[in-house]
């Protein structure tokens, strides 16, 4: 009788360090349709979500989640409640200031940097069509053999520097959050194919 209750005491501290493991590995998987979107690109879906938390992401109910009508003018953010109510900022912003000085939609994509990815401006205020234009601008600053936090740098700065730096220190604090703190971005070049 003695040994099965030390063999039980000796079970529950390993049970206890697995429940551990198993919540500090734990991830967020993203929703569909950024999986969709990052599989059409052949990107990981953790990257493409990692951007948009940091790119639109919004407090709700103790979590970050992206929000799909924001815009950011001029450098100020903007959320608004509907799409056709961002389309209607949107359209505002546009008699107000040059096109590269507005981001619009979940990845918060530059309407004068990027004009040749959309016919009229409030299609970005569209997630689907949102994700997919990021997804693909993701997957064009990928280079083979390098992490994907790279990429990101450059999704928001394509000339590096600082600006590039800084933001892969705060988008990799939500990209750590989606895919568990074990992971680290150089997994994620096996996860997708060049």
């Amino acid at each position: 009788m003695a040994a099965s209750t030390v063999n039980t005491l000796l079970r529950v501290p390993a049970l206890l360090i697995s429940v551990w493991a198993i919540n500090s590995q734990a991830q967020e998987i993203p929703p569909p349709a950024y999986q969709l979107a990052a599989q059409q690109a052949g990107i990981p879906s953790t990257v493409l979500f990692a951007v948009a938390l940091q790119e639109s992401g919004l407090q709700r109910n103790d979590r970050i989640i992206p929000w799909p009508w924001s815009l950011n003018i001029a450098g100020q953010s903007h959320r608004y409640a509907t799409q056709s109510q961002a389309c209607a900022g949107l359209q505002q912003a546009l008699r107000d200031v040059p096109l590269k000085r507005i981001d619009a939609g979940l990845a918060q994509i530059n309407l004068g940097y990027q004009k040749h990815r959309y016919r009229r401006p409030c299609d970005l205020l569209d997630p689907y069509t949102n994700l997919q234009i990021a997804a693909a601008i993701l997957r064009e600053q990928y280079r083979p053999g390098e992490d994907w936090l790279l990429a990101m740098g450059r999704y928001h700065r394509p000339a590096g520097g600082e600006p590039a730096a800084r933001y892969r220190r705060s988008v990799s604090q939500h990209l750590n959050r989606v895919q568990g703190s074990s992971a680290t971005p150089r997994t994620m070049q096996s996860e997708v194919s060049p």
